[in-house]
């Protein structure tokens, strides 16, 4: 009996007699409001245990020998397909000019509506006795090998379509003076397709894969002229000083999209001034910042985030800037990595914990000192009666 009799006077909660309850309106208001609040509180905690949260920390970037993905979709309202060319050059000397793989084109009216969409390299006509390297023409069961015009790198080499022609001009550095006189342009209808698309635009969308040091990729045209610009001018009746090059960001991204990213260059729009008849050099400054994502099942994203600043440098003056739309590159030599984390068991308990008892306290606070204060007023006011 004694040891229950000790154990009894180590209750830290004494119990009162409900006939010693005083309840007040106050007390039942207070009452309701930190109920409301604890199960608000409540709900809240539950929501973030249950969905991840995202952790950032800094670190250096480390990394060598790796490769940048860049994507991209842009709209040229004013610029044919045929004269638009992607290039891409960085600090190491790698050059590549009017790449072509993985690269989709799309003719565009006036209003913007698709004329016609096909990956470069892709919808040759088909090939009716065209004409022969040795200079006759392709007979029943012989194999086709079209002639590269001198360019050829080997006495083998054959060059079967108008752009693998180009292909091997562009590499020599020569100009095609006259595509008329290019069997395969002729028979492909190069000239005619150039005429047809006088007037339109163009969206080209895609990726291109390059080192990763700072560098730059560009939309220029007068890479896909191959360096013919005299007969070309005068076929489309236009001069490099002239090209409009407004254009409109559909999409710009380096790396693989990952939750939360935010592309600054989506959505972007730049219209020519075209008052002096000019054109320019439109340049976006990119700093890519390294980001590795991680999610909760701890699947790891490398991809980038970059911010932009961007500046239009007019055709004025000699020598003339080439016109065409520019990102020049360069990386952050710090990496960002985000880690999805989930609030553990024990961690929620105590916030609940903490929730409930801190409220009920502060609760009881604020009852305590209305109901004492109301009986000091009460007791004053009586006592001014009875004086």
């Amino acid at each position: 009996m004694e040891l229950w009799s000790k154990l009894r006077n180590l209750d830290a909660y004494p119990k009162v007699n409900e006939d010693f309850y005083s309840r007040t309106l106050s007390g039942g208001l207070i009452t309701i409001l930190s109920s409301l609040a604890i199960l608000l509180l409540f709900f809240s905690e539950i929501r973030l245990y249950l969905y991840s949260a995202t952790e950032s920390k800094l670190t250096v970037d480390t990394s060598r020998g790796e490769r940048l993905h860049i994507n991209f979709d842009v709209t040229f309202p004013a610029l044919p397909c045929s004269l638009v060319a992607v290039d891409t050059m960085d600090v190491s000397g790698e050059q590549h000019y009017d790449i072509r793989h993985d690269i989709t084109k799309k003719r565009i009216d006036h209003l913007g509506n698709v004329i016609e969409s096909r990956k470069d390299r892709v919808g040759a006509p088909k090939i009716e006795r065209p004409l022969q390297k040795h200079g006759g023409r392709l007979d029943h069961n012989e194999v086709y090998c079209g002639s590269c015009y001198g360019a050829e790198e080997t006495d083998d080499q054959c060059c079967n379509s108008c752009e693998e022609v180009r292909d091997v001009y562009r590499k020599k550095g020569w100009a095609i003076n006259n595509v008329e006189l290019i069997d395969q342009c002729k028979r492909e209808g190069y000239v005619q397709r150039l005429k047809d698309e006088t007037g339109e635009g163009c969206t080209i969308h895609g990726f291109v894969n390059v080192n990763k040091v700072a560098g730059n990729f560009h939309f220029a045209p007068g890479k896909s002229l191959d360096q013919s610009f005299n007969f070309l001018q005068d076929l489309l009746n236009i001069q490099p000083e002239t090209y409009n090059i407004s254009h409109k960001i559909n999409k710009l991204s380096f790396g693989e999209e990952f939750p939360g990213v935010v592309n600054p260059l989506d959505g972007v729009e730049w219209i020519q001034d075209n008052s002096n008849g000019l054109t320019g050099m439109y340049q976006y400054f990119v700093k890519v910042v390294p980001t590795i994502y991680t999610d909760i099942r701890g699947r790891k994203i490398y991809s980038n985030q970059f911010s932009v600043t961007e500046h239009f440098r007019e055709a004025i003056g000699y020598p003339r800037p080439p016109p065409g739309v520019y990102f020049f590159y360069e990386f952050s030599p710090i990496k960002v990595d985000f880690t999805e984390e989930n609030t553990s068991l024990l961690h929620f308990l105590t916030n609940i914990c903490a929730i409930v008892g801190g409220i009920f306290t502060v609760a009881g606070i604020i009852d305590s000192f209305v109901y004492h204060g109301h009986r000091a007023i009460k007791k004053k006011m009586e006592l001014g009666k009875l004086g």
